[in-house]
């Protein structure tokens, strides 16, 4: 309250200021002679009055301050005006419309960069409160879906009784359900954080061969459970091989897990996804082949945006976060990611499929 009285009374205040200001240089003018020149004094006011007053009544004050130092040539009356004493008078004239014309743009820039700041500031504060809502949120949705987890894994070792075959059949899907809940619970926090704090990787040598093997051997059930099979190959060539990169194993292995769902989420039953593992020169490739409905050219160039949902069967399976998140984790390790269809019939252009591939650069001396 205290620091609002003190704004408007100085506010109040600068009018009197400024009205003091000029007639105190225009008692210097008009009590000597016009060879000297006080008018350049008049800045002082019309400094004032724009940071007080605003725009119209700068002009005003500017206007006023040129019209006085013109004046004084004449008033009080003298002899012979030299040339000299004209120019003079021109000269400040011209330097306090200057100074009017300038002190006009810095207000107006002042008031941008007073707005730019208060944005930013709304815009951190904004960024603040959705981070403290994702973490509360997926902090209370995870308490009871590991509790349900937790529940379901007693029930399936019969610690509270005999389980039957159909019943085991329905825990183990109950689980795959709640599991895929708390992937996406988890995945909806990293995402809020690396946008907002951004990615911290922990960079070491790392075989992706061993990654890819790990994640598929993770996912054997739920590729089970769609009756689709897992396979791993690399390339041109038949034997196994490492492909070695710099970066965060468990980071990378998320994108592994995310491409892979999604592939086994999006293959009809009895379909295959394929993990192709290839060494280029500078990069090492992985694509990731499924052998579902593919992806329109419409699709395409907004699949690893963040909760993009297309309006094609394929998209609709998806939350569409798994997708962002990986390419969030690609970009951190300077490689690119991508989507395209995988064509059996080049004449017809015939989908039998997606492949979503991703490169990094090669670590070539992790191996030795």
């Amino acid at each position: 309250m205290t620091q609002t009285l003190s704004a408007k009374d100085s506010r109040w205040n600068a009018p009197w200021l400024a009205i003091g200001l000029f007639m105190f240089v225009l008692t210097l003018e008009f009590i000597t002679p016009a060879v000297f020149v006080f008018g350049y004094l008049y800045t002082g006011p019309i400094l004032l009055v724009n940071s007080r007053l605003g725009r119209a009544a700068t002009i005003r004050a500017t206007s006023l301050a040129v019209f006085l130092t013109l004046s004084n040539l004449f008033i009080p009356i003298a002899g012979v005006i030299q040339s000299s004493t004209i120019a003079n008078r021109l000269i400040a004239s011209i330097a306090l419309i200057v100074t009017g014309v300038l002190s006009d743009r810095n207000r107006h820039y002042q008031q941008a960069i007073a707005q730019q700041q208060a944005q930013l500031k709304a815009q951190s504060q904004l960024v603040r409160l959705r981070e403290d809502f994702a973490s509360t949120l997926t902090h209370d949705l995870k308490t009871p879906l590991l509790g349900a987890i937790e529940t379901i894994n007693a029930f399936q070792q019969a610690k509270f009784g005999s389980v039957s075959d159909g019943q085991q059949k329905v825990l183990a899907t109950m689980q795959r359900s709640h599991q895929s809940s708390l992937q996406l619970v988890a995945t909806l926090l990293d995402v809020y954080r690396n946008d907002t704090e951004g990615l911290q990787l922990k960079l070491v040598p790392v075989d992706l061969a061993s990654l890819a093997e790990e994640t598929t051997s993770a996912l054997i059930d739920l590729a089970s459970s769609r009756r689709t099979y897992l396979s791993i190959n690399y390339g041109e060539s038949n034997f196994r091989h490492s492909l070695w990169v710099q970066g965060d194993a468990l980071q990378l292995n998320r994108v592994f897990t995310n491409l892979l769902i999604n592939a086994i989420n999006h293959s009809r039953r009895g379909g295959r996804v394929e993990v192709v593992l290839q060494t280029q020169v500078s990069h090492q490739v992985v694509q990731v082949i499924d052998t579902g409905a593919g992806i329109t050219a419409d699709e395409i160039p907004h699949l690893f945006e963040r909760f993009y949902q297309a309006d094609s069967d394929r998209q609709a399976k998806g939350s569409g976060l798994g997708l962002y998140l990986a390419r969030q984790i690609i970009e951190a390790h300077g490689g690119t990611i991508w989507a395209e269809n995988r064509v059996f019939n080049q004449e017809l252009s015939a989908s039998a499929g997606a492949i979503f591939g991703f490169r990094l650069p090669v670590y070539p001396f992790a191996g030795q």
